[in-house]
């Protein structure tokens, strides 16, 4: 999953989402931009993860299911 950050968010709304991602288990890779942060998620064997986990946090813009094996080398990150 890649979760796409409002543009401005801060860096404590980042470090929220990373918590979020860590309290499953799993791993947040922060991908900085020019705009705004993606966080890559890895270690979701199950492939259970629900957008709406967190959609609902602040500074979260958007969650975008990735299905494709090299997650962190996709188009998609």
């Amino acid at each position: 999953m890649l979760i796409l950050m409002k543009s401005g968010a801060s860096p404590e709304q980042i470090e929220a989402a990373c918590k979020a991602v860590r309290d499953l288990g799993l791993t947040p890779h922060p991908i900085p931009g020019a705009t705004r942060t993606a966080i890559g998620i890895t270690g979701n064997k199950s492939g259970s993860l629900e957008p709406s986990q967190f959609t609902r946090l602040d500074g979260v813009a958007d969650a975008v299911p990735v299905t494709q094996p090299y997650k962190l080398v996709s188009r998609e990150v």
